[in-house]
């Protein structure tokens, strides 16, 4: 009984493993056949044909309008404020008289001064008449010489306080608010008001790097400012011979008229920056563009079947690609389908669009 038991239990092991392979075959077969026939071999998509138009190259950046010259006005001396002549936010000329500090001390300084050079001047020519017939040392008539000098220089010194006793303004411009009252004693780091040269300004706006070579100084660019409709327009005046680092961008300015005054500085500006405009531009649809690990693609249809063309491309717009290389006009691209396309499958085209 034993030894039937086991060639039976024999028997039902064998027949197990038989039919465990004969599965394993088929469900092989199975998935080889369902792999087969879900691969497509042809796609349904939309096309697009390549077109060459015109196309301004403009970069758009953000600015700044600035004074083309700002001071803080400070007096050179201490002294107390006699009189003050600008008007708060008032227009004023270069080397217009703007504050009067007291003076009368040093006027009294060099009227003293002068009296001791007018004695010298008549000492000295008396000595003169002496040295001629000996009664006098050539040492002394020098000391004299001497002292006229060192009054000159003493008469030179006050007048030049007296100057700083007068601010003016250095440039012309608009002056802001006054931070002094007549009567103030006020030292040299007081601020007296905020000078603004406002006519020309000066825009500053920033651009990439890469797009130095479309500037030029004296090119135009164009820019309106918020609450109001207007374009204007300046020149390019500077641009910075280095790159910032960390941004890489340059730094341009452009001179802005300002005759109207109607321009405030401290304005945000929005700028526009003419480029080269391209007669015979290729703008095809963004999202025609396949994004590779190394570069860019376009499913391009020829003789039915789908090619993938690498294309250089450059600006954006809004829904379009600037493409430099890798398309002509003419050709026809696929716009939808694109994750399911390969080199050398059938396309039909379901709509045609350029």
């Amino acid at each position: 009984m034993l030894f039937f038991s086991n060639k039976f239990f024999a028997a039902f092991v064998g027949m197990a493993v038989v039919s465990s392979i004969t599965a394993c075959q088929g469900n092989k077969t199975d998935a080889s056949k369902s792999k087969a026939q879900g691969a497509p071999k042809s796609l349904r998509a939309e096309g697009w044909v390549v077109t060459t138009q015109r196309y301004n190259n403009d970069y758009a950046a953000s600015g700044s309008l600035l004074p083309n010259e700002v001071i803080d006005i400070h007096p050179e001396i201490s002294g107390r404020v006699t009189q003050i002549f600008f008007k708060e936010g008032g227009i004023v000329k270069k080397g217009q008289l703007l504050v009067q500090l007291y003076d009368a001390d040093i006027i009294a300084q060099i009227q003293k001064l002068q009296a001791q050079r007018d004695l010298q001047v008549k000492m000295e020519k008396r000595q003169a008449d002496l040295l001629k017939i000996g009664g006098i040392s050539r040492q002394d008539y020098e000391t004299t010489q001497t002292q006229i000098e060192s009054i000159d220089a003493d008469i030179a010194y006050q007048r030049a306080l007296l100057q700083k006793t007068k601010i003016v303004a250095p440039f012309d411009g608009k002056i802001g608010i006054r931070n002094i009252s007549p009567g103030a004693v006020i030292a040299t780091t007081t601020i007296v008001a905020n000078l603004q040269q406002i006519n020309p300004l000066k825009m500053d706006f920033t651009i990439p790097d890469q797009y130095r070579e479309n500037l030029k100084v004296g090119n135009t660019v164009s820019f309106n400012v918020d609450g109001t409709l207007d374009t204007l327009s300046g020149k390019i005046s500077a641009i910075d011979p280095g790159a910032d680092p960390t941004t890489r961008t340059i730094k341009v300015r452009a001179l802005v008229a300002n005759g109207d005054n109607k321009l405030v500085s401290g304005s945000f500006a929005h700028v526009m920056i003419p480029f080269n405009t391209e007669a015979d531009a290729i703008l095809i649809p963004s999202q025609a563009i396949i994004p590779t690990t190394r570069d860019k693609k376009v499913a391009v249809l020829k003789g039915g079947k789908a090619e993938l063309n690498t294309v250089i491309i450059g600006d954006r717009t809004t829904d379009r690609v600037l493409v430099l290389q890798g398309l002509s006009a003419g050709d026809t691209i696929l716009t939808t389908g694109l994750m399911q396309v390969k080199p050398g499958m059938e396309v039909k085209l379901t709509k045609v669009r350029s």
